[in-house]
């Protein structure tokens, strides 16, 4: 498939001669081509339009045939085949297996979704018949459902050229809801997101469907995003990416004549709680784990732990050691761009120059775009007293908080920002200072989890992947999971409508076969 550097307005290619990029290989330092030409205003108000014109025909055809649509498009991306794969190699410096991993899962959401579309819950379908005898006033009639909440645009991420960009989450989320889609694709990958964005452009078509339905924006710099998030069509926005970057969106959003959400993610570093029984029964295996968790990927996820806590002893020394010397022994690895790559050299640097703070150990150093893995250590005091220590640094790091009692771990619990995750390594000596723990975390965070570690989220039906600010925009969502679907839905309820005008989801006859709440309970 020949890739053009043409953005997808619904079923044709731009014919704007925008400014003009190319794509980065991070691992060879050279760039991609074809010459890639930056969306304009122009570009934007087409989609944006062609979005609006497809809404509610799109919305309202049967979930069936949703369903289908999300199907046939995971069918089109494994049809691409290995060429996919290749391009998003070089594009990121991301290995195959990885990729291949992605790739899989990008699938596996859609067919989620299209099982969601098929069950019919997500239409939250309520029914309280009129009671005209009612004294001493009668009830009227009254049905509720879920509409999509319209045109939606979504960010594709760096870090996941295939599971959080142009057909993932977000996206599949949106269609699945009944909302049109434009993608901005992300520019560290723009070939991959070409490839992936025809692959949906081709299922629109076969399901005969509007064209408006998708598209696809290519283009660098913040000039574009913020004209997608300002056009009047577009009813809410997916984001993975920084915190600057969530919130320039946000921002943006708010200032428009009708605001419109903004669900970003943005900001995590997904403590991990190192329990003492836990600690003195296993300290060699969690500590290997640990690393692990950190380095891979290049640490370059947003569940990285990038904090570890855990009470001052000769346990938590030894388990500080034994992960210090597992960082020596780990290599440096490519990161997915050169600004990415500056950042984390940034972040490492800010770190070691904190006078409270120490390096226990840092992995073999390489040239290029490679982060070398850093583990620090410092002082709850310190962490409490100094911001510095606070901030996410988007790589293969971690700082270690040693902290005097239990009292002093519970107020570093209570001074941390919103995370995606906590982690608990524990073991059953632990569950009292599990249980002061729990009430704070679920406050702090979006998943809560034992004995494991957070890089690596299920795409389920029981996943949260959100949580309070940084970590995401709004707290009451998640991106991950079946869930999801609800960020771009909102209710509407009739009141005394004739069985024939109300929509197939509220009708007494129940024809799309779903579970209805009538009078307070479950029907189908």
């Amino acid at each position: 498939m020949t890739i053009t550097g043409k953005s997808l307005i619904g079923s044709s290619y731009s014919t704007s001669n925008g400014t003009v990029f190319q794509a980065f290989d991070p691992t060879l330092g050279t760039e991609i081509g074809p010459n890639f030409h930056s969306a304009d205003q122009c570009d934007v108000e087409h989609a944006c339009d062609l979005a609006q014109a497809a809404f509610d025909i799109y919305r309202e055809i049967n979930p069936e045939v949703r369903a289908g649509f999300l199907e046939m498009i995971g069918q089109y991306i494994l049809d691409i085949g290995d060429e996919l794969i290749v391009r998003a190699m070089a594009e990121s410096g991301l290995p195959r297996v990885r990729l291949e991993g992605e790739r899989s899962r990008t699938i596996a959401q859609l067919r989620l979704f299209a099982a969601v579309l098929r069950e019919g819950s997500w239409n939250d379908a309520r029914i309280d018949p009129a009671i005209p005898e009612r004294l001493p006033l009668p009830r009227v009639d009254l049905r509720l459902r879920n509409i999509a909440i319209g045109p939606v645009a979504v960010f594709g991420a760096s870090n996941f050229p295939l599971a959080f960009s142009v057909a993932g989450g977000d996206t599949a989320a949106a269609l699945a809801a009944g909302c049109p889609v434009v993608v901005k694709a992300h520019p560290a990958h723009p070939g991959t997101s070409e490839l992936v964005g025809r692959a949906i452009q081709q299922a629109v078509v076969a399901s005969k469907l509007p064209e408006g339905v998708f598209s696809l924006l290519t283009g660098i710099g913040n000039a574009l995003g913020s004209m997608l998030v300002q056009n009047a069509q577009i009813q809410a926005v997916g984001f993975t990416g920084s915190r600057q970057g969530g919130l320039a969106l946000m921002k943006v959003a708010a200032a428009r004549m009708q605001p419109i959400p903004v669900y970003a993610e943005m900001s995590s570093i997904n403590p991990i709680y190192l329990l003492p029984a836990a600690l003195a029964a296993r300290a060699d295996t969690i500590a290997r784990n640990f690393v692990d968790s950190v380095t891979m990927g290049a640490g370059q996820f947003c569940t990285n732990p990038g904090l570890v806590l855990g009470l001052a002893g000769a346990d938590f020394e030894r388990f500080a050691q034994l992960a210090g010397k597992e960082f020596t022994q780990r290599s440096a690895a490519t990161m997915l761009t050169a600004g990415i790559h500056a950042a984390y050299q940034h972040g490492v640097a800010t770190l070691a120059a904190q006078a409270d703070v120490k390096q226990l150990g840092q992995g073999v150093a390489a040239d290029g775009y490679q982060a070398t893995p850093t583990l620090f250590a410092t002082s709850a005091h310190a962490f409490l007293n100094n911001p510095n220590l606070s901030a996410e640094v988007f790589g293969p790091v971690s700082l270690m908080i040693a902290c005097e009692n239990e009292a002093e771990l519970l107020q570093v619990t209570e001074h941390l920002e919103g995370q995606l995750t906590a982690t608990l390594q524990m073991d059953d000596g632990d569950k009292a200072l599990v249980r002061r723990l729990l009430p704070l975390l679920e406050r702090k965070v979006g998943r809560i989890l034992a004995n494991s570690f957070p890089t690596g989220v299920e795409v389920s039906h029981a996943m949260v992947h959100g949580g309070p600010f940084p970590a995401t925009s709004d707290s009451r969502s998640t991106s991950v999971g079946s869930a999801a679907i609800y960020r771009f839905l909102r209710p509407v309820s009739y009141q005394n409508l004739a069985q024939d005008l109300l929509p197939a989801a509220v009708q007494d006859a129940n024809p799309l076969h779903i579970w209805q709440r009538r009078d307070g309970r479950l029907w189908r």
